[in-house]
Protein backbone atom coordinates (compact mmCIF):
# COMPACT_ATOMS: atom_id res chain seq x y z
CA UNK A 1 0.00 0.00 0.00
CA UNK A 2 2.46 2.27 0.69
CA UNK A 3 4.40 1.66 -2.72
CA UNK A 4 1.02 2.63 -4.52
CA UNK A 5 1.08 5.75 -2.49
CA UNK A 6 4.93 6.75 -2.86
CA UNK A 7 4.16 5.68 -6.89
CA UNK A 8 1.03 7.75 -7.39
CA UNK A 9 1.90 11.04 -5.18
CA UNK A 10 5.57 11.17 -5.17
CA UNK A 11 6.04 12.16 -8.84
CA UNK A 12 3.87 14.77 -9.05
CA UNK A 13 5.14 16.32 -5.40
CA UNK A 14 8.64 16.36 -6.88
CA UNK A 15 7.41 17.32 -10.33
CA UNK A 16 6.42 20.73 -8.44
CA UNK A 17 9.17 21.19 -6.53
CA UNK A 18 11.79 20.76 -9.60
CA UNK A 19 9.97 23.79 -11.11
CA UNK A 20 10.15 25.97 -7.88
CA UNK A 21 13.85 25.08 -8.14
CA UNK A 22 14.34 25.96 -11.70
CA UNK A 23 12.72 29.50 -11.16
CA UNK A 24 14.98 30.00 -7.90
CA UNK A 25 17.97 28.86 -10.03
CA UNK A 26 16.96 31.62 -12.90
CA UNK A 27 16.68 28.63 -15.07
CA UNK A 28 12.88 29.60 -15.80
CA UNK A 29 11.59 32.73 -15.44
CA UNK A 30 7.10 33.55 -14.25
CA UNK A 31 6.81 34.87 -17.99
CA UNK A 32 7.76 31.49 -19.18
CA UNK A 33 4.97 29.94 -16.94
CA UNK A 34 1.82 30.65 -19.25
CA UNK A 35 3.68 29.53 -21.96
CA UNK A 36 4.46 25.98 -20.88
CA UNK A 37 0.68 26.18 -19.33
CA UNK A 38 -0.60 27.39 -22.81
CA UNK A 39 1.20 23.73 -24.20
CA UNK A 40 -0.28 21.84 -21.54
CA UNK A 41 -4.21 23.52 -21.84
CA UNK A 42 -4.03 23.62 -25.69
CA UNK A 43 -1.80 20.58 -26.72
CA UNK A 44 -1.45 17.92 -24.20
CA UNK A 45 -4.19 17.70 -22.07
CA UNK A 46 -6.94 17.56 -24.92
CA UNK A 47 -4.56 14.94 -26.35
CA UNK A 48 -3.97 12.78 -23.58
CA UNK A 49 -8.06 13.22 -22.95
CA UNK A 50 -8.90 12.37 -26.35
CA UNK A 51 -6.91 9.41 -26.61
CA UNK A 52 -7.87 7.99 -23.31
CA UNK A 53 -11.14 8.57 -24.26
CA UNK A 54 -11.69 7.05 -27.51
CA UNK A 55 -10.55 3.51 -26.57
CA UNK A 56 -12.99 3.45 -23.92
CA UNK A 57 -16.30 0.91 -25.20
CA UNK A 58 -19.61 2.45 -25.33
CA UNK A 59 -20.74 -0.56 -22.67
CA UNK A 60 -18.52 0.62 -20.09
CA UNK A 61 -19.48 4.12 -20.52
CA UNK A 62 -22.83 3.52 -20.13
CA UNK A 63 -21.90 1.23 -16.40
CA UNK A 64 -20.62 4.83 -15.41
CA UNK A 65 -24.10 7.26 -14.56
CA UNK A 66 -23.09 7.00 -11.10
CA UNK A 67 -19.49 8.24 -11.30
CA UNK A 68 -21.14 11.38 -13.75
CA UNK A 69 -23.62 12.25 -11.12
CA UNK A 70 -21.14 12.14 -8.31
CA UNK A 71 -18.93 14.40 -9.72
CA UNK A 72 -21.46 16.68 -11.13
CA UNK A 73 -22.56 16.94 -7.51
CA UNK A 74 -19.78 16.99 -5.90
CA UNK A 75 -17.54 19.53 -7.67
CA UNK A 76 -20.88 21.71 -8.88
CA UNK A 77 -22.45 21.47 -5.38
CA UNK A 78 -19.37 22.75 -3.06
CA UNK A 79 -18.79 25.36 -5.48
CA UNK A 80 -22.11 26.73 -5.31
CA UNK A 81 -22.01 26.29 -1.71
CA UNK A 82 -18.39 28.30 -1.13
CA UNK A 83 -18.91 31.10 -3.57
CA UNK A 84 -22.25 31.77 -1.76
CA UNK A 85 -20.93 31.67 1.76
CA UNK A 86 -17.95 33.26 0.51
CA UNK A 87 -19.80 36.38 -1.28
CA UNK A 88 -22.85 36.60 1.20
CA UNK A 89 -21.39 35.50 4.57
CA UNK A 90 -18.17 36.57 4.73
CA UNK A 91 -18.68 39.67 2.55
CA UNK A 92 -16.50 38.77 -0.17
CA UNK A 93 -16.11 40.32 -3.40
CA UNK A 94 -17.47 38.31 -6.27
CA UNK A 95 -14.34 37.49 -8.14
CA UNK A 96 -12.87 36.17 -5.03
CA UNK A 97 -15.69 34.34 -4.00
CA UNK A 98 -15.29 32.50 -7.62
CA UNK A 99 -11.98 32.19 -7.18
CA UNK A 100 -12.22 30.41 -3.31
CA UNK A 101 -14.79 28.40 -4.67
CA UNK A 102 -12.90 26.93 -7.54
CA UNK A 103 -9.94 26.38 -5.26
CA UNK A 104 -12.07 24.55 -2.97
CA UNK A 105 -14.18 22.40 -5.32
CA UNK A 106 -12.02 22.08 -8.48
CA UNK A 107 -9.55 19.20 -8.99
CA UNK A 108 -6.72 19.20 -10.91
CA UNK A 109 -7.74 16.41 -13.16
CA UNK A 110 -6.92 17.54 -16.41
CA UNK A 111 -3.54 18.58 -15.40
CA UNK A 112 -1.87 15.30 -13.10
CA UNK A 113 -5.32 12.74 -13.31
CA UNK A 114 -3.16 10.91 -15.67
CA UNK A 115 -0.20 10.66 -13.98
CA UNK A 116 -2.17 9.83 -10.82
CA UNK A 117 -5.14 7.87 -11.56
CA UNK A 118 -3.68 5.94 -14.33
CA UNK A 119 -0.77 4.79 -11.80
CA UNK A 120 -4.27 3.43 -9.48
CA UNK A 121 -6.47 2.78 -12.16
CA UNK A 122 -4.24 2.02 -15.62
CA UNK A 123 -6.79 2.17 -18.88
CA UNK A 124 -10.17 2.34 -16.58
CA UNK A 125 -8.84 5.87 -15.07
CA UNK A 126 -9.83 7.85 -19.01
CA UNK A 127 -13.37 7.98 -17.66
CA UNK A 128 -13.08 9.49 -14.38
CA UNK A 129 -10.29 12.01 -15.93
CA UNK A 130 -12.69 12.95 -19.09
CA UNK A 131 -16.21 12.77 -17.09
CA UNK A 132 -14.15 15.25 -14.22
CA UNK A 133 -12.82 17.30 -16.99
CA UNK A 134 -15.88 17.52 -19.40
CA UNK A 135 -17.58 18.86 -15.83
CA UNK A 136 -14.98 21.58 -14.61
CA UNK A 137 -14.20 22.70 -18.20
CA UNK A 138 -17.97 23.11 -19.10
CA UNK A 139 -19.09 24.95 -15.83
CA UNK A 140 -17.03 25.94 -12.46
CA UNK A 141 -14.20 27.28 -15.18
CA UNK A 142 -16.00 29.20 -17.18
CA UNK A 143 -18.17 30.69 -14.83
CA UNK A 144 -15.38 31.43 -12.53
CA UNK A 145 -13.74 33.30 -15.43
CA UNK A 146 -16.92 35.00 -16.27
CA UNK A 147 -17.99 36.05 -12.61
CA UNK A 148 -13.84 37.56 -12.63
CA UNK A 149 -14.34 39.67 -15.55
CA UNK A 150 -17.69 41.23 -14.11
CA UNK A 151 -15.66 41.87 -10.91
CA UNK A 152 -13.14 43.69 -12.92
CA UNK A 153 -15.16 45.19 -15.23
CA UNK A 154 -17.20 46.25 -11.87
CA UNK A 155 -14.31 47.68 -10.18
CA UNK A 156 -12.94 49.82 -13.32
CA UNK A 157 -16.67 51.37 -13.40
CA UNK A 158 -16.46 54.90 -12.67
CA UNK A 159 -18.19 55.62 -8.89
CA UNK A 160 -19.96 58.78 -9.93
CA UNK A 161 -22.65 58.55 -12.67
CA UNK A 162 -25.06 61.15 -13.50
CA UNK A 163 -28.49 60.76 -11.88
CA UNK A 164 -29.94 61.34 -15.12
CA UNK A 165 -28.46 58.08 -16.68
CA UNK A 166 -28.95 55.55 -14.17
CA UNK A 167 -31.67 54.28 -16.35
CA UNK A 168 -29.72 54.14 -19.75
CA UNK A 169 -26.70 52.98 -17.58
CA UNK A 170 -28.30 49.68 -16.02
CA UNK A 171 -29.82 48.67 -19.17
CA UNK A 172 -26.37 49.07 -21.00
CA UNK A 173 -24.66 47.43 -17.80
CA UNK A 174 -27.87 44.40 -18.51
CA UNK A 175 -26.42 43.96 -22.02
CA UNK A 176 -22.85 44.44 -21.20
CA UNK A 177 -23.25 41.04 -18.78
CA UNK A 178 -25.60 39.32 -21.46
CA UNK A 179 -22.38 39.71 -24.21
CA UNK A 180 -19.65 39.05 -21.68
CA UNK A 181 -21.33 35.99 -20.74
CA UNK A 182 -21.78 35.06 -24.44
CA UNK A 183 -18.10 36.01 -25.37
CA UNK A 184 -16.72 34.13 -22.51
CA UNK A 185 -18.88 30.97 -23.22
CA UNK A 186 -18.39 31.04 -26.75
CA UNK A 187 -14.70 31.32 -25.84
CA UNK A 188 -14.57 28.22 -23.73
CA UNK A 189 -16.43 26.38 -26.40
CA UNK A 190 -13.50 26.73 -28.86
CA UNK A 191 -10.94 25.73 -26.37
CA UNK A 192 -9.40 22.40 -27.19
CA UNK A 193 -9.62 20.93 -23.12
CA UNK A 194 -13.22 21.58 -24.20
CA UNK A 195 -14.00 20.00 -27.19
CA UNK A 196 -11.12 17.10 -27.78
CA UNK A 197 -13.08 14.98 -25.20
CA UNK A 198 -16.64 15.98 -25.99
CA UNK A 199 -15.36 14.85 -29.38
CA UNK A 200 -14.10 12.01 -28.16
CA UNK A 201 -17.49 10.94 -26.11
CA UNK A 202 -19.38 11.29 -29.48
CA UNK A 203 -16.93 8.96 -31.00
CA UNK A 204 -17.85 6.16 -28.36
CA UNK A 205 -21.19 6.87 -28.44
CA UNK A 206 -21.63 5.90 -32.62
CA UNK A 207 -20.10 2.62 -31.92
CA UNK A 208 -16.69 3.76 -33.66
CA UNK A 209 -13.53 1.83 -33.42
CA UNK A 210 -10.78 4.14 -34.01
CA UNK A 211 -7.62 3.00 -35.16
CA UNK A 212 -4.73 2.38 -32.23
CA UNK A 213 -2.14 3.63 -34.54
CA UNK A 214 -3.76 6.98 -34.46
CA UNK A 215 -4.29 7.17 -30.51
CA UNK A 216 -0.43 5.99 -29.47
CA UNK A 217 0.36 8.73 -32.13
CA UNK A 218 -1.85 11.01 -30.15
CA UNK A 219 -1.04 9.47 -26.58
CA UNK A 220 2.61 10.59 -26.71
CA UNK A 221 2.50 14.26 -25.72
CA UNK A 222 -0.45 13.47 -24.05
CA UNK A 223 1.69 12.08 -21.56
CA UNK A 224 3.62 15.13 -20.74
CA UNK A 225 0.51 16.72 -19.69
CA UNK A 226 0.61 16.04 -15.75
CA UNK A 227 4.69 16.92 -15.33
CA UNK A 228 4.86 20.25 -17.39
CA UNK A 229 1.65 22.34 -15.55
CA UNK A 230 2.83 20.72 -12.00
CA UNK A 231 6.24 22.28 -13.38
CA UNK A 232 4.66 25.43 -14.74
CA UNK A 233 2.88 25.60 -11.78
CA UNK A 234 6.30 25.24 -9.46
CA UNK A 235 7.80 28.15 -11.45
CA UNK A 236 4.47 30.87 -10.85
CA UNK A 237 5.21 30.21 -6.96
CA UNK A 238 8.49 30.79 -6.79
CA UNK A 239 7.85 34.51 -8.19
CA UNK A 240 5.17 35.08 -5.71
CA UNK A 241 4.85 34.62 -1.82
CA UNK A 242 3.47 32.08 0.36
CA UNK A 243 0.95 33.15 2.36
CA UNK A 244 -0.40 30.82 5.27
CA UNK A 245 -3.98 32.09 7.19
CA UNK A 246 -7.32 30.69 8.39
CA UNK A 247 -9.00 31.34 5.26
CA UNK A 248 -5.82 29.45 3.15
CA UNK A 249 -5.98 26.92 5.31
CA UNK A 250 -9.63 26.47 5.11
CA UNK A 251 -9.98 26.07 1.25
CA UNK A 252 -7.15 23.23 1.28
CA UNK A 253 -9.48 21.48 3.99
CA UNK A 254 -12.67 21.72 1.86
CA UNK A 255 -10.61 20.41 -1.88
CA UNK A 256 -8.53 17.83 0.20
CA UNK A 257 -10.50 16.39 2.86
CA UNK A 258 -13.99 17.50 2.85
CA UNK A 259 -15.05 17.69 -1.05
CA UNK A 260 -13.76 13.69 -1.34
CA UNK A 261 -15.07 12.62 2.64
CA UNK A 262 -18.53 13.35 1.41
CA UNK A 263 -18.30 11.56 -1.83
CA UNK A 264 -16.98 8.44 0.17
CA UNK A 265 -20.16 8.89 2.54
CA UNK A 266 -22.67 9.66 0.41
CA UNK A 267 -21.29 7.09 -2.16
CA UNK A 268 -21.20 4.40 0.68
CA UNK A 269 -24.56 5.38 2.05
CA UNK A 270 -26.08 4.76 -0.88
CA UNK A 271 -25.10 1.31 -1.19
CA UNK A 272 -22.19 1.76 -4.31
CA UNK A 273 -19.01 -0.12 -4.14
CA UNK A 274 -15.77 -0.18 -5.90
CA UNK A 275 -14.41 0.78 -8.41
CA UNK A 276 -17.33 3.48 -8.69
CA UNK A 277 -16.04 4.61 -4.82
CA UNK A 278 -12.73 4.36 -5.26
CA UNK A 279 -12.68 6.37 -8.85
CA UNK A 280 -15.12 9.39 -7.56
CA UNK A 281 -13.22 9.83 -4.26
CA UNK A 282 -9.56 9.66 -5.93
CA UNK A 283 -10.73 12.06 -8.50
CA UNK A 284 -12.04 14.34 -5.98
CA UNK A 285 -9.36 13.75 -3.64
CA UNK A 286 -6.84 15.42 -6.52
CA UNK A 287 -5.07 18.99 -5.17
CA UNK A 288 -6.66 22.03 -6.82
CA UNK A 289 -5.95 22.93 -10.20
CA UNK A 290 -2.95 25.13 -10.92
CA UNK A 291 -4.64 27.10 -13.44
CA UNK A 292 -6.45 29.35 -10.25
CA UNK A 293 -2.82 30.74 -9.96
CA UNK A 294 -3.22 31.68 -13.99
CA UNK A 295 -6.71 33.16 -13.23
CA UNK A 296 -5.76 35.02 -9.98
CA UNK A 297 -2.41 36.69 -11.70
CA UNK A 298 -4.68 37.38 -15.06
CA UNK A 299 -7.81 39.10 -13.15
CA UNK A 300 -5.11 40.85 -10.40
CA UNK A 301 -7.29 38.90 -7.31
CA UNK A 302 -5.93 37.52 -4.24
CA UNK A 303 -2.69 35.88 -6.07
CA UNK A 304 -1.31 35.43 -2.63
CA UNK A 305 -3.89 33.90 -1.22
CA UNK A 306 -4.48 31.90 -5.02
CA UNK A 307 -0.47 30.54 -5.05
CA UNK A 308 -0.62 29.63 -1.02
CA UNK A 309 -3.41 27.50 -1.67
CA UNK A 310 -2.13 25.87 -4.60
CA UNK A 311 0.81 25.09 -2.80
CA UNK A 312 -0.40 23.77 0.16
CA UNK A 313 -2.71 21.67 -1.30
CA UNK A 314 -0.07 19.56 -3.66
CA UNK A 315 2.16 19.47 -0.60
CA UNK A 316 -0.33 18.31 1.46
CA UNK A 317 -2.21 15.80 -1.37
CA UNK A 318 0.61 13.08 -0.24
CA UNK A 319 -0.65 12.71 3.27
CA UNK A 320 -4.55 13.41 2.57
CA UNK A 321 -4.94 11.38 -1.03
CA UNK A 322 -2.25 8.70 0.61
CA UNK A 323 -5.42 8.31 3.76
CA UNK A 324 -7.93 8.32 0.37
CA UNK A 325 -6.04 5.81 -1.51
CA UNK A 326 -5.83 3.18 1.92
CA UNK A 327 -9.10 3.82 2.87
CA UNK A 328 -10.83 2.96 -1.02
CA UNK A 329 -8.35 -0.04 -1.53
Amino acid sequence: MLNIILSALLPMVVTFLLGFVAAWRHDFGSKDAPTLNRMVLVYAVPLALFAGTVTTSRAALGQDIPLVIALCVAIIGLYGVVFLFSHFVLRMQVGMSALAALTASAPAVPFVGPAVLGELFGGLSAIPIAIASLVINLTVVPVTILLLALDSRGRDRPENTPVGEEGEHSASSSRSYASVFAAKLAETLKEPIVWAPVLAFIIVLSGFHFPQLIVRSLGLLGHASGGVALFACGIVLASGKIKVNRSVLFLVFLKNILEPALVLGGLRWIGYGNPIVSEAVLTTAIPTMPIVIMFALQYRTAEAEAASAVFLSVMSSIVTMGVFIAVTH
